[in-house]
């Protein structure tokens, strides 16, 4: 599949900070996991709340999915979903996925994260 230009994403969103069950976002406090776009943050349901990721296709090329403490494999059928719907899923612990979202959407690039708390 062919990466999309990047787009201008000079207002982009990137995740502030985080800690032990919250994250924070643009000045505001999430607690429990959340789902961060160039346009800002929501309260997600976590790994079996498919349809707000699948609902990013044609806006993201990349999905970093942030899976807690440790890094651990996502579901394989959320991992079908998001491939068929033309999104890339990249799973990591938290903190990489936080930091690997923020220094690729400061490169322009078409991602979002899906955070689980730590």
């Amino acid at each position: 599949m062919p990466m999309m230009e990047p787009s201008d994403f000079s207002g982009a969103v990137p995740v502030d900070g985080y800690g032990p069950g919250f994250f924070r976002v643009r000045g505001l406090l999430y607690r429990g996991p959340v789902l961060v776009t160039e346009r800002g943050a929501s309260d997600w349901g976590g790994l079996t709340d498919v349809r707000p990721l699948l609902d990013l296709a044609g806006r993201v090329d990349v999905l970093f999915l942030g899976m807690g403490a440790d890094i651990a494999p996502p579901p394989r059928d959320l991992i079908a979903a998001l491939e068929a719907a033309g999104i890339m899923p990249e799973a990591m612990n938290t903190a990489s996925a936080a930091r690997s979202y923020n220094v690729t959407l400061s490169e322009g690039r078409r991602v979002a994260c899906a955070l689980l708390p730590l």
